[in-house]
């Protein structure tokens, strides 16, 4: 029996069969394919910095705060941690406070909302955007993947914006943004990364920061901030974000827990202060309203997952740089061992093999004269022993064919050399 026309991948969503959604599922299946390759494609944290014994501590110390600090008492904090929780979250005004310490950003609980990791808060912003088809969202080229599959999903078309030296071009942010409203379409927002960005690895410096926020209030754009690794910042001293320089609620802030507390708790959170009036002449902060959506789509973040964030902003007095501070000591030396290492096996072919050099973070970028794209990353994998990421992943239709992205945040120093040896090797026999 089948199931008849209406079960044809045509006539379901065209999200199915877009490439977009196929690139993470493809890159976890060549490492499964190839077990024993030494892995410089996940960006993810280190595996040793994850303990099951700090989960459980940070759960009893959250249980504790809600029943002593909070007066809530035994049953009630108790209840808090295992029923459902408010769709806009528990631990909002916890979180306020470690973007006080930590950030600069002054904000209230009220202006946030707790989302199941980054990607949420992305799909909900998004969502609340796209009024109809006129609209849409610009992104700084080559873009983090997950963006440009949650615009897919909330169907608002993502335009490209090259990236620079400063790390976005804003002569062609201001022409494509004329060019588009020309054309009868409205560019609701901007999508960026200032420190230390997935995939390229740039930054912005703090006149590129001032001037790209004068320039979203002069368009009368929105700036859409992730911030994933920012507290990864190596040697130099942390450049503000653009929401702690933000005076006119340009920014909306979008944040993880996923590389500073744990992964598998997948808690994000985003800042969206502006205030939208109703049709009464009333207002509310965007978050209000970004707090009903997510209330049809997950209905509210774990309180359990909560809780263990919660315990770790407790444990450290809501600073999780001073929390992750063998963390950072730990990826900056992988870092500048990649980067050494780099040079030291690819040094004499520079007029030929380049990558950038970030100072923190966790990724650099390779520029190769040559393409490599999925099927070459499976001969290297197989040949040679070393996953890497395509950088076309992270572009439209066209670009990032030559370029490559190494990670050096899962793996020791020692995987590092042998991962390095590997594709020195791999390098060489396209060269030749």
């Amino acid at each position: 029996m089948t199931q008849g026309e209406e079960m044809r991948l045509g006539r379901l969503h065209w999200a199915l069969e877009d490439s977009t959604f196929a690139s993470m599922d493809f890159l976890n299946e060549v490492a499964e394919r190839y077990p024993n390759a030494v892995s410089m494609a996940a960006g993810r944290p280190f595996d040793g910095f994850l303990s099951l014994e700090s989960v459980h501590r940070r759960l009893e110390t959250y249980h504790r705060y809600l029943e002593s600090v909070q007066g809530l008492g035994s049953d009630r904090a108790t209840r808090t941690l295992l029923q459902y929780g408010p769709a806009g979250g528990v631990i909002n005004d916890l979180i306020a406070r470690h973007l006080a310490v930590d950030e600069g950003i002054e904000t209230e609980g009220e202006s946030i909302v707790v989302t199941v990791g980054c990607q949420e808060a992305m799909f909900l912003v998004l969502r609340a955007l796209r009024a109809d088809e006129r609209d849409l969202v610009m992104a700084v080229s080559p873009t983090y993947v997950g963006l440009s599959g949650a615009a897919k999903l909330a169907d608002i078309p993502v335009l490209p914006v090259p990236t620079d030296e400063t790390g976005v071009s804003l002569s062609h942010l201001a022409s494509q943004v004329r060019q588009a409203r020309a054309e009868g379409r409205t560019p609701r927002a901007l999508y960026v990364m200032p420190d230390f960005a997935n995939p390229s690895a740039v930054s912005m410096d703090l006149p590129a920061r001032r001037a790209l926020l004068r320039m979203a209030e002069e368009e009368d754009i929105l700036l859409l901030e992730d911030n994933p690794y920012g507290l990864f910042h190596g040697e130099k001293a942390r450049l503000p974000t653009l929401k702690a320089l933000d005076r006119t609620q340009r920014v909306v802030y979008l944040g993880s827990f996923a590389k500073t507390v744990v992964p598998g708790a997948r808690v994000g959170y985003l800042v969206a202060d502006q205030q939208v009036e109703d049709d009464r002449g009333g207002a509310h902060p965007l978050a209000f309203y970004l707090s009903r959506l997510k209330s049809m789509l997950t209905v509210n973040t774990s309180p359990i997952a909560q809780a263990v964030v919660a315990g770790c902003l407790l444990e450290s007095d809501f600073s999780l740089a001073r929390a992750n501070s063998q963390e950072r000591a730990f990826y900056q030396r992988n870092l500048n061992h990649l980067l050494a290492g780099l040079r030291d096996r690819l040094g004499e072919f520079s007029d030929e093999v380049t990558w950038t050099s970030p100072t923190g973070g966790f990724f650099v970028v390779l520029t190769l004269p040559f393409t490599v794209d999925d099927e070459d990353l499976q001969v290297c994998a197989d040949k040679y022993g070393v996953l890497w990421t395509p950088m076309s992943h992270f572009h439209g239709p066209d670009g990032g064919e030559n370029q490559l992205r190494l990670s050096c945040s899962a793996i020791s120093t020692d995987m590092i050399d042998i991962g390095l040896d590997r594709l020195r090797d791999y390098i060489l026999s396209r060269l030749r």
